[in-house]
């Protein structure tokens, strides 16, 4: 229904029922719209019990107009109208084309709407006349009204919607009341509610400053229309301004002969292109965007895009390698002067050396360095870009989660740059740098998109020579560079992303590695760092050592080094507050420095394997091996068997296989067949907040087993390691260096590994790692036992010796 009245017309005055008793009258409903007193409004009346209403009306055409409380409803009922309406005339009723009616409607007075006596098909309500509450004269009511006509002039006269003719209505109504009615019906942007409670208000002084309240805001909101209006317009005509001063100045430098500045810019662009050296499929596309920039305004939106676009690829080293002359034996000195050890890794890149020297074409390989912190993943990427006289570029993908970062925005986007990818070609200024993609295993992964499947292309050596970036849309060669990969584990690394790489391990150092690593590394760079010189500090190997055996823990060397910076920075200070003499470092220094000792693990290891049902096993993790001590228990009940340790599937499976075979093992470890019916059993894993799984420690859990049942301590100082299978063979698992290095810096002297790794011990472990450490091999957990639990090799032999006896027949 239209909410804007018509000009209003003379007052007819009402008739002597309005001011009676309560009277009966058709009630009309109406949304979103409020007739006022006095004012004419045309109703488009559509509902058949609207229209029924309107047809129903004989000479007396007086009606009642109401608002709907929700104007959503198609059917409202006398309580979802509001109580107050408008007593109207009916002057004219038109029929519509699609049976719908027309009215014009004349509002009298407001009345309240009280009983109603019908309610189908249309409303009939007892109406009760609302009188006007008029204030005395005043000089206050009489500003107030002059107020609100100057605000509605005003409005009328600065609004292109409000009709001029509205102004001199409103300056020669004299009744107040009748003014508020008339202003309130002539302003559109009134809400229905603000009309509602304007109509509601019998109070003239009310309704007066209602109305002024929002008279007041429409004229602050209109202000800033026109301010911002204003505002827009000398912009458009800056613009423009700035337009035709520019295409003057183009015409003078045309007559002069002189080029604009628009044009040097594309001449400059055009001679990077012609130099570059691309392949003539990007160098077609570069021209052609040339082409465009050339034909644009420089103040277009699209101009600075555009040209950003055409100086990334024309900066790109499409044809610029490094061209350094390969020397085999240079390479492999920058290698060992860097970087301590490690044949596995030097060996490989003087491989990628000779080939290259033979064939100059050959695709780079993909690396993948994986191994514990500290162990020189990242510096060794550094050593190996020096070594091959190579720019080093390295992107960190630990936490990337869009895919975009690999290969970038499409130009679409505002702010669109290259992937990092082609960032780092571009910041290394050749097509053949070493790149190291730092930390591949903690890609993260979200509704953005998956960085790892990304990377799916950039490291396969069949695909990445037409790698093609979101933002350049053209293919670059990235099949010359040395792509170089560090993780710390591969669990989270997706298979096919593995599939595309070599994957070289770093495992970590021994004792005797470490202390050749501080001596020739750490020390004198910490020294240098520190500001002290060789001469003003000493560190004896002894105190190396035990820095390396009570002060750390680790596979790598990060901790280590960061303990001699400590000790470094205690004498640079020594030497500031006027100590010179040089600073030997002993056990005493070290404790006065760093406190005492941290790591205490061949006290531990001796005296918590001294009871009977504790027994160590050996560990890998991301952060090198540990060793891992596994308790059990028994107590009275009825069979239970109870695993603690925020364990995994995968170990609780371990243990229950190893406790299978002990009870179908029972009579060879001297236990009665149902031993373990009055009984209760737990096997709990230490350091419960840690999770753990993996099946490597099934061994030791049968170990821990026998041993508690059997009432056998297990043999002091001794870790063990293997995957057991229910009829108690014992299967290889990884790791064994990292575990054997663990062992031994724990001060373990015995390790039980499965047969079937002793390759591994044979190739990753040197004599020196395993001096002072036995080791023995067992290909089933009776070879275990027989180590672990002296007791159970006495039964055992004793059991042979009388088996043989028993085979040798009487005289």
């Amino acid at each position: 229904m239209p909410n804007q009245p018509l000009t209003s017309l003379p007052n007819p005055e009402p008739s002597a029922k309005t001011s009676s008793e309560r009277r009966r009258v058709p009630v009309l409903p109406v949304r979103d719209t409020v007739l006022f007193p006095h004012a004419v409004l045309p109703l488009t009346v559509g509902r058949e019990s609207s229209i029924q209403l309107i047809e129903s009306l004989g000479e007396e055409r007086t009606i009642v107009v109401a608002a709907q409380i929700d104007p959503r409803l198609d059917s409202p009922q006398p309580s979802d109208l509001h109580t107050v309406g408008t007593l109207a005339t009916v002057h004219k009723v038109v029929r519509m084309p699609n049976q719908s009616r027309f009215v014009f409607t004349e509002g009298l007075a407001r009345v309240q709407l009280a009983r109603y006596s019908q309610t189908e098909p249309f409303m009939i309500a007892e109406i009760e006349a609302l009188a006007e509450i008029e204030p005395g004269e005043s000089s206050n009511f009489e500003a107030l009204v002059r107020n609100v006509v100057a605000q509605f002039q005003q409005i009328v006269s600065e609004s292109p919607t409000l009709s001029d003719e509205l102004r001199t209505i409103a300056a020669n109504i004299e009744e107040p009341g009748r003014l508020v009615d008339f202003v309130a019906s002539s302003l559109p942007f009134l809400t229905t509610a603000d009309k509602q409670q304007l109509l509601e208000t019998s109070e003239v002084v009310g309704r007066l400053e209602q109305l002024n309240k929002h008279l007041a805001k429409e004229i602050e909101v209109q202000q800033l229309r026109a301010k911002i209006q204003n505002e827009v317009q000398d912009q458009v005509q800056q613009s423009q301004r700035d337009y035709y001063l520019r295409e003057q100045l183009k015409a003078i430098q045309k007559e002069l002969g002189e080029q604009d500045e628009g044009q040097r810019d594309s001449e400059e662009l055009r001679q990077k292109i012609e130099a570059a050296g691309m392949p003539e499929e990007v160098k077609k596309e570069a021209l052609k965007e040339l082409a465009r920039l050339s034909r644009m305004s420089p103040m277009a939106a699209d101009y600075s895009l555009t040209r950003n676009y055409i100086e990334w690829l024309a900066v790109l080293p499409w044809a610029k390698s490094s061209g350094s002359k390969i020397d085999i034996a240079k390479a492999r000195e920058i290698l060992d002067e860097d970087h301590y050890e490690l044949r596995k890794v030097k060996d490989r890149i003087l491989d990628y050396l000779s080939v290259l020297e033979l064939k100059p074409d050959m695709k780079g390989p993909i690396l993948c360095f994986v191994g514990p912190p500290g162990v020189g993943k990242t510096s060794l990427g550094r050593s190996i870009a020096r070594a091959l006289g190579r720019k080093f570029q390295r992107i960190s993908l630990g936490g990337m989660h869009d895919e975009a970062e690999i290969r970038g925005h499409r130009r679409t986007y505002i702010g669109a740059l290259p992937g990092q990818i082609i960032q780092s070609i571009r910041r290394a200024e050749t097509n053949d740098p070493v790149m190291m993609l730092d930390e591949v295993d903690k890609l993260g992964r979200d509704f953005r998109g998956d960085p790892a499947s990304a990377l799916l292309e950039t490291l396969d050596p069949e695909q990445n020579n037409t790698f093609r970036d979101n933002y350049l849309d053209v293919p670059f060669d990235l099949s010359k560079v040395l792509f170089i990969c560090t993780a710390n584990m591969l669990d989270t690394v997706p298979p096919p992303l593995q599939d595309r790489m070599e994957i070289i391990p770093l495992q970590g150092y021994s004792e005797e590695e470490k202390v050749h690593i501080a001596n020739r590394y750490l020390i004198p760079r910490q020294i240098k760092q520190n500001g002290i010189t060789a001469e003003q500090i000493e560190f004896p190997e002894e105190a190396v050592r035990h820095i390396i055996r009570h002060y750390t823990r680790e596979a790598g060397v990060r901790k280590l080094e960061q303990v001699i910076g400590t000790v470094c920075r205690k004498q640079a200070r020594r030497v500031v507050e006027g100590n010179q003499a040089k600073l030997v470092v002993t056990r005493e220094i070290l404790r006065e420095f760093l406190g005492g000792i941290q790591v205490r693990v061949e006290t531990e290891a001796a005296e918590r394997v001294k009871r009977p049902g504790v027994a160590i096993g050996l560990a890998w993790t991301p952060a090198g091996g540990d060793i891992l001590f596994i308790e059990a228990n028994k107590m009275k009940g009825k069979g239970g068997f109870t695993m603690t340790g925020q364990i995994g599937e995968v170990m609780q499976e371990s243990m229950q296989a190893a406790l299978t075979w002990v009870r179908s093992n029972a009579a060879e470890l001297s236990l009665a067949e149902d031993f373990n019916k009055d009984l209760d059993l737990h096997i709990h894993v230490p350091a419960g907040a840690i999770p753990k799984d993996g099946p490597s420690a099934g061994v030791t859990m049968a170990t821990v087993l026998a041993s508690l049942l059997t009432d056998t301590p297990v043999r002091p100082l001794t870790a063990m390691t293997g995957e057991i299978t229910l009829s108690g063979n014992v299967l290889p698992v990884g790791g064994i260096k990292e575990k054997f290095l663990a062992a031994r810096r724990a001060g373990i002297q015995t390790v039980i590994l499965p047969a079937e790794n002793r390759q591994n011990v044979e190739e990753d472990l040197t004599p020196e790692m395993m001096e002072g450490v036995a080791v023995h091999y067992a290909s089933h957990i009776e070879d275990v036992l027989d180590v672990a639990l002296p007791l159970f090799k006495a039964h055992s032999d004793a059991r042979a010796a009388a088996a043989k006896l028993a085979a040798v027949p009487a005289a």
